[in-house]
């Protein structure tokens, strides 16, 4: 693993740590472009009341209004968990150079977990992904948010 990536999913965590603190499933996400961070995000599901405001997704259109681009093909994206088909596809859309993430997710991951979308030989882009940078301290969270959900424990009393 290289020193980088290790520090950009670092970064990630923090956003994810964000999502956590807020009660909501902690994913975190950020994406760089020549060798700054230019976009975050965190899960906003449950303060936005709205099923797309992934981590992922809140990164990608900061990012482009960054750039001020539909493109991001010299971006790559660190997040957390593995993104899902929704995620995976808008990485798809927005031509994403990288994907790097932690955990895998073997219930809706679509980076090749479940679904390999984001390297479908039908489609007209394809993203190289690394999985695996800092999936225990990724995986780690999201067990102790889920377990702090079924222990019903207020937001903010199981924070890490």
């Amino acid at each position: 693993m290289l020193k980088k990536d290790i520090l950009y999913m670092q970064e990630a965590l923090k956003e994810a740590q964000k999502a956590f603190a807020e009660d909501e499933v902690p994913v975190g996400a950020v994406i760089v472009s020549d060798g700054k961070i230019i976009a975050r995000g965190h899960n906003q599901i449950e303060r936005l009341k709205d099923p797309t405001a992934h981590a992922e997704m809140i990164a990608l259109t900061s990012a482009a209004n960054f750039l001020n681009t539909k493109w991001l093909n010299q971006a790559s994206l660190y997040v957390t968990i593995e993104p899902c088909s929704m995620c995976a596809g808008a990485l798809v859309l927005a031509r994403i150079k990288n994907i790097y993430f932690g955990a895998c997710d073997p219930k809706t991951g679509a980076c090749g977990s479940i679904l390999n979308i984001v390297n479908h030989k039908k489609l007209n882009h394809r993203i190289k992904v690394k999985s695996g940078i800092l999936k225990e301290e990724c995986a780690a969270l999201l067990k102790e948010f889920f377990s702090c959900k079924r222990s019903s424990c207020r937001a903010g009393s199981c924070l890490l």
